[in-house]
């Protein structure tokens, strides 16, 4: 199946141009809660791209660890799961999976409610927005959701409504590198795919930790560039998470997810 096909790619850490854009793109010096670009409650959707991710994608809530969420994915039953990456007409769909460490990350939110609840959280690299939603139904103060892909952001909305919640602030830029934001808590799943943008991943986040204090929380199923990266010393393993079936055969065979508390020990150097 053509989707299976990329989704194996990025699983086995292969360049793409998703990691590509992570890397290259610079975020602006200082991103705030009323000063970033985002969509947010009250703003439209472009009618054409509505109308073709409701028609290609499926709303589910099962085969995930989080049935309680509802979202809008590529599964088997849609059409473009065998059909060409390159047919789909708007850039690489990675935010139309739910892929193993939001889901962790999500579970572990939904079942520990006080991990979020009255605390501002920025979900990074947000994909079709699960974690960010998880926060809002367990009450955080505010949610900031993140990706770079802008079509991401559009699916984003139509997930919030599915699940009868409000849209969330979603930036579109890449905030990587830029000055570290006021959030308490900073959650990402499945970042750690590529070596490049890991390095800067765990730079820019130990600037948070060292500048803010910010918590960070990382969702992983172990893959093999987030086991070997340095960072890996500095985490310590929160919870664990046996996958279901439906989503080990869709990320091949990986058997279980966990969230990680990212806890640097030189937090209070400078970086």
């Amino acid at each position: 199946m053509a989707f299976r096909s990329w989704k194996r790619l990025l699983l086995l850490g292969r360049q793409n141009t998703f990691a590509k854009a992570w890397r290259s793109r610079r975020g602006v010096p200082s991103l705030y809660w009323k000063r970033c670009c985002h969509w947010s409650a009250g703003k439209s959707l472009d009618p054409e791209v509505r109308a073709f991710l409701e028609e290609n994608t499926e709303v589910t809530s099962s085969g995930h660890l989080t049935p309680e969420i509802r979202l809008r994915l590529l599964t088997p039953r849609c059409k473009f799961w065998k059909e060409k990456p390159d047919l789909w007409p708007y850039g690489d769909p990675f935010w139309a999976i739910y892929w193993p460490g939001g889901q962790a990350l999500s579970r572990y939110i939904l079942d520990n409610p006080r991990v979020v609840k009255g605390r501002s959280v920025l979900d990074l690299g947000s994909g079709c927005g699960a974690t960010a939603i998880a926060a809002v139904m367990s009450g955080a103060s505010q949610v900031l959701a993140n990706d770079i892909d802008p079509i991401a952001g559009m699916a984003m909305i139509l997930n919030c409504e599915l699940n009868h919640l409000n849209p969330f602030p979603i930036t579109i830029k890449n905030i990587i590198n830029s000055e570290a934001g006021n959030w308490d808590l900073i959650v990402l799943g499945d970042m750690f795919y590529d070596e490049q943008l890991a390095d800067g991943l765990h730079h820019w986040l130990k600037k948070c930790i060292r500048i803010q204090q910010t918590e960070v929380l990382i969702g992983d199923p172990g893959r093999h560039q987030f086991l070997s990266h340095s960072i890996r010393s500095q985490l310590h393993k929160v919870i664990e998470y046996s996958l279901p079936e439906y989503t080990r055969q869709e990320n091949n065979g990986l058997t279980s997810s966990i969230v990680w508390s990212y806890q640097p020990s030189n937090s209070l150097e400078n970086c």
